[in-house]
């Protein structure tokens, strides 16, 4: 069930993900989560974190309610599932943008006032690295 991907600093996508609430995909038979992957990817080549991270994907993250969910992660810091986005490229570079600011902090912690706003109110959950928890 588990696959070897590339370590470092990554966006997990999930791509079974509905389009929307409401569509379960668009008018072409497209995923949101599949849609939001490419716009993702192309986003990211001319973005300045192109060389620092990776865009990958698998078909569940078990967060069924939550269209265009992601998991932010890096070896050692705090990882972030967040969701609710819109499969587009303003919302695939809103994340990237946090994501630069997230791989350049030592322990994955943003302060808000750099948060992009398209990433505001987009998060679900935070988990600790492996063998430590958070007191902040």
């Amino acid at each position: 069930m588990l696959e070897k991907s590339q370590t470092g600093p990554a966006i997990v996508v999930r791509t079974t993900c509905r389009f929307s609430h409401a569509q379960r995909e668009d008018w072409q038979g497209r995923r949101g989560g599949a849609l939001f992957a490419a716009n993702l990817r192309a986003a990211l080549s001319g973005h300045a974190c192109k060389d620092r991270l990776a865009i990958q994907e698998m078909p569940c993250l078990f967060a069924c309610s939550t269209p265009c969910a992601v998991y932010l992660r890096c070896e050692g810091k705090i990882g972030y599932v967040l969701g609710r986005f819109s499969p587009t490229h303003a919302d695939a570079t809103a994340l990237l943008d946090y994501a630069a600011h997230y791989i350049a902090s030592p322990e994955g912690v943003v302060p808000f006032a750099y948060w992009p706003e398209g990433v505001k109110g987009h998060f679900i959950v935070r988990t600790p690295p492996e063998g430590f928890v958070s007191r902040g």
